[in-house]
């Protein structure tokens, strides 16, 4: 994903700084880790308290199979609604709950 295309996503919450991070990228707004683009796919940050939200709205958290132990492993990023990518109102909402959570992870 492009950056400027990463930046007009997160329009409705402010201006985004994108680091390199992981092979991917980590986007930043105030400081704090809202979403990362991993294997090409864009991933807001969640907690406990919005991840049901991300589900209720049908959205997938990122997880792996870590390579020592053979477990899955749940990371705090989840997939944003399709409908997010068509309407920048509502990607500002789902945005705001990212840094949010960054916020209360205070990282």
């Amino acid at each position: 994903m492009e950056n400027e295309r990463i930046a007009e996503l997160f329009e409705g919450l402010g201006p985004v700084s994108i680091r390199k991070l992981f092979g991917g990228k980590g986007i930043y707004f105030d400081g704090v880790i809202v979403a990362i683009v991993l294997r090409g796919e864009l991933l807001l940050k969640a907690d406990a308290e919005s991840m049901t939200d991300f589900a209720e709205a049908g959205c997938t958290q990122w997880t792996y199979t870590g390579s020592r132990h053979g477990k899955l492993v749940s990371m705090p990023y989840w997939s944003i609604p399709d409908s997010a990518f068509d309407d920048p109102d509502e990607m500002a909402v789902w945005a705001r709950r990212a840094y949010e959570a960054g916020l209360r992870a205070g990282k």
